[in-house]
């Protein structure tokens, strides 16, 4: 199926009206990014360009740039969250499971709720038996966390037409790639409707930093204004109003580096002291849409 096939266009303002629980307004979804670069293949980043201007391999100082974030950054964001009793989602290749068994184990003790991120960092129209490595990614996670994962990003967000049926026969209830909205969405598969999840391309330190290049304040005012204007949208009348998603997205060797990590601190400080905002996890914030009765 095409997308506009599985997924009905729908106006903002013709939405229903929702209420988030204990009177909030707007739900944030922080999202973690850990992923397994392999030497083998062409890096999924590149900070450092080559000398020559073309790309070679084994390409040693990118992939070298990526593990500083396994060994270093990753730890830097695990107290940031934990210092403030915040639990994010983990969006991980299950090869991380296997690979860096202490950085999936330490996420899991500290309460990180799994999201499926394909096996290995690499795009998913590369991937020649979709089944098999959706199957092998859950199995991965499950036995970390005892329990298959609820929700799946594409690795950079990539998808085939056929993807979303793979993901729904395999017990996918909510995918992220679909950022088409402020709340979830219902999405059709031959296996039954899934959930949109409002996950972000702007509020995401890919994007902002290494591909605009903005300094990291700039992910936090986005943020920010993000939520500011969000929570003002919730208290309008009508239509106009009611519960909003925000989610932001992080990955280790970015947001993780000495230079950035005062940026997360921050940002979360200024979350928390939001009224009306409340952190919650993909599947709490699937299982609150699903419980409104929205048909949307």
């Amino acid at each position: 199926m095409r997308p506009e096939e599985r997924l009905t266009y729908v106006a903002s303002i013709d939405r229903p009206r929702l209420k988030l629980p204990d009177g909030k307004s707007v739900a944030v979804w922080p999202v973690v990014n850990v992923e397994h670069w392999l030497i083998d293949h062409p890096m999924p980043r590149q900070v450092l360009t080559a000398p020559t201007g073309a790309a070679l391999q084994p390409d040693l100082p990118n992939w070298a740039w990526h593990e500083y974030g396994m060994r270093a950054g990753f730890w830097r964001i695990l107290a940031a969250f934990e210092q403030r009793g915040i639990c994010p989602t983990l969006s991980i290749n299950g090869s991380v499971c296997e690979s860096y068994p202490r950085v999936a184990e330490a996420a899991h003790a500290a309460g990180w709720e799994f999201m499926g991120h394909g096996f290995v960092q690499a795009p998913t129209h590369c991937v020649e038996d979709q089944p098999a490595m959706i199957a092998r990614t859950i199995d991965a996670i499950k036995r970390i966390t005892g329990k298959p994962c609820g929700g799946w990003l594409g690795p950079g967000l990539t998808e085939t037409l056929e993807t979303p049926d793979h993901l729904a026969a395999a017990g996918i209830r909510w995918i992220a790639d679909w950022v088409v909205d402020d709340l979830p969405a219902r999405l059709r598969t031959r296996h039954g409707e899934v959930l949109t999840m409002p996950y972000s391309v702007e509020l995401n330190d890919i994007p902002v930093q290494m591909i605009q290049h903005h300094a990291a304040a700039e992910l936090e005012a986005r943020t920010y204004a993000t939520a500011d204007r969000l929570l003002a949208e919730a208290a309008m009348p009508g239509r106009l109003g009611g519960a909003k998603v925000m989610s932001f997205a992080i990955h280790p060797y970015i947001t993780g580096v000495p230079h950035r990590i005062g940026m997360l601190e921050r940002l979360l400080d200024g979350l928390l002291a939001r009224d009306g905002l409340v952190f919650m996890q993909g599947d709490a914030i699937a299982e609150w849409y699903l419980g409104t009765g929205s048909h949307v």
